[in-house]
């Protein structure tokens, strides 16, 4: 039995005992029937109504509990749909604990949109800085509408962009605010424009960083920057042009050094110094006019000789041999100086290649020509191996350096649609011309020295020759008592046909013929010409083949002997 039941059962018992408990009493006083009964029924009406009104009241307890979940349903579902989150699902339970739950429900998610509603709020008054900052377009939102969670989510990365945004170009603003005060100063300029003025002279915190401003900063660097570009530019070219009018006037040391404080930067008062000087070298330079001629024509030469200019390119300016030294030749010679110096720089890597084959050529012919030369083995320290190494190292450079060229040159003819010209011909025209000419010079060379090898060999054929051997292995006669020679012109002891071993060649050679010395003759007999002369058979053999022999292209065939030794 539920403990409601017990308590209802014990009220009914207290009822049954608190009228039995009366009616006692009545009959104790001695009521009569009829009161009695009138005063039961008056019990009865007060119980009746007591019960009536708690009743009542306990309805309307209901009545009240239904209307309340009545209520906190359609507004849990009014917010739910403002939050964007799913209806609340109810659980089977009683009155009294479903209006609880709903009540309590409905109270969590109004503390949300409350909650969201005030983030929004703060996020919309941060966003509206950003944007008076940053000068850009607020963030789309409606602020009558509860946002989502992830449109909250989404506005706090915009947030998060515009803040990171807006440090980035703090950071730009400031750095190029230093780099436009530092061009100015450079340039001896003061803020014209009302914008330079807020960028160079109010405060940072006050500077809008709207893109637009940021562009125009960057606008009003580059200008400054271009201009101070063309001062150095021009600072550079009052210079060059003051120091070539020093070294053609001949300016003291003294002179350019009591000037030279204003030889750096490029600030305003340093241009007007420079044009100042350059103005009065000018004049200086019309008073001067030979000298600065004759200067500009050494640098003429020294221009042409970089540029490869043949001997007609060089007449082609006939100014050059002119002595009628005036404006108009000056000027002639400054216009001409500045056509070759442009026509170098355009060409400077061409021709910088050129002369570096060039100098490799010349070392070429140097080694080449060292080699031809007998005297380099009497050298010591190594030096003819060091000589034939960098020898053939330019052997095999040279050709990789004019194909290198080849390239280089073709790409540049191609890419300027000209051609390029060393003496008035093709690079590898020249190249072709030089070899051609190194070649013919070493053919010459080796048919001068066959000839003159067989012109030796027919004088020793018909004559025979003189002992030559190196000083290094010259042969000594075998020493013999003074008595024992004979110094008085009478005949001396020869050797016929005597064989010796070439010094050089290592060959044997025969001695054609026997001929005693001229002052040798027989004893008795008075000397006389012979008015036949009889040739052996080995002489005639020799004179047959003589043909043969000078025809030997570079053969150590040279038929020497030596004179016979007196004993």
């Amino acid at each position: 039995m539920r403990k409601s039941e017990a308590i209802a059962a014990e009220s009914v018992a207290c009822l049954n005992s608190a009228l039995t408990r009366l009616r006692d009493i009545w009959e104790e006083i001695g009521i009569p029937e009829d009161q009695r009964l009138q005063r039961t029924d008056a019990v009865k009406r007060h119980v009746h109504l007591l019960l009536t009104r708690m009743i009542e009241e306990e309805e309307n307890l209901k009545q009240r509990l239904l209307k309340s979940i009545d209520v906190c349903r359609k507004e849990l579902d009014t917010v739910c749909m403002e939050l964007q989150l799913p209806p609340f699902e109810e659980e089977d339970t009683t009155i009294l604990q479903l209006e609880k739950d709903l009540r309590t429900r409905v109270e969590v998610m109004l503390k949300q949109k409350k909650e969201r509603m005030h983030e929004l709020k703060l996020l919309k008054e941060r966003d509206q800085d950003l944007c008076d900052i940053l000068w850009t377009s607020p963030y789309h939102i409606d602020s009558a509408c509860v946002p989502s969670l992830q449109e909250l989510d989404q506005f706090r990365r915009h947030l998060a962009g515009l803040s990171a945004e807006k440090e980035r170009r703090e950071a730009e603003f400031k750095s190029t605010k230093k780099q436009i005060i530092s061009c100015m100063e450079e340039l001896d300029r003061l803020p014209d424009t009302s914008f330079e003025r807020d960028v160079v002279c109010e405060d940072e915190e006050a500077f809008c960083l709207s893109k637009e401003n940021i562009d125009a900063l960057q606008q009003l660097l580059i200008q400054l920057e271009e201009q101070k570009v063309k001062n150095q530019i021009l600072c550079e070219e009052l210079k060059s042009k003051i120091t070539e009018l020093w070294e053609r006037l001949q300016i003291p040391e003294e002179e350019r050094d009591y000037f030279a404080v204003h030889m750096t930067g490029s600030k305003g008062k340093t241009i007007k110094a420079l044009q100042e000087e350059l103005n009065r070298l000018q004049e200086l330079k019309l008073q001067n006019i030979k000298l600065i001629v004759d200067a500009i024509r050494l640098e003429l030469s020294s221009y042409w000789d970089k540029c490869f200019y043949s001997t007609g390119q060089r007449q082609a300016f006939a100014p050059f041999n002119s002595e009628d030294y005036s404006e108009d030749l000056l000027c002639l010679h400054d216009a001409e100086i500045t056509r070759i110096k442009q026509y170098y720089e355009s060409h400077k890597e061409m021709f910088e290649g050129v002369q570096k084959w060039q100098e490799n050529w010349r070392l070429f012919l140097e080694f080449d020509k060292k080699a031809t030369d007998p005297n380099r083995f009497a050298n010591r320290g190594g030096n003819l191996l060091k000589e034939e190494k960098q020898r053939a190292k330019l052997q095999k450079m040279l050709p990789k350096l004019e194909e290198e060229l080849k390239m280089r040159i073709s790409a540049w003819e191609q890419e300027q649609e000209q051609e390029f010209f060393v003496n008035e011909k093709k690079f590898m025209d020249y190249v072709a011309e030089q070899w051609e000419t190194f070649h013919q010079e070493k053919e010459r060379e080796k048919q001068d020295r066959l000839m003159k090898k067989n012109r030796q060999l027919e004088e020793e054929i018909h004559y025979g020759s003189a002992p030559k051997t190196p000083n290094k292995r010259r042969m000594i006669a075998p020493s013999t008592p003074s008595k024992c020679r004979k110094l008085n012109g009478t005949s001396i002891s020869s050797s016929s046909n005597s064989t010796l071993r070439s010094a050089f060649s290592g060959t044997i050679c025969h001695s054609p013929v026997s001929r005693p010395p001229i002052c040798a003759g027989k004893p008795g007999l008075p000397s006389r010409t012979p008015t036949r002369v009889f040739k052996t058979p080995q002489t005639k053999r020799l004179e047959k083949n003589k043909e043969n022999m000078l025809q030997l292209n570079g053969t150590a065939m040279s038929a020497r002997t030596f004179k016979s030794y007196k004993i």
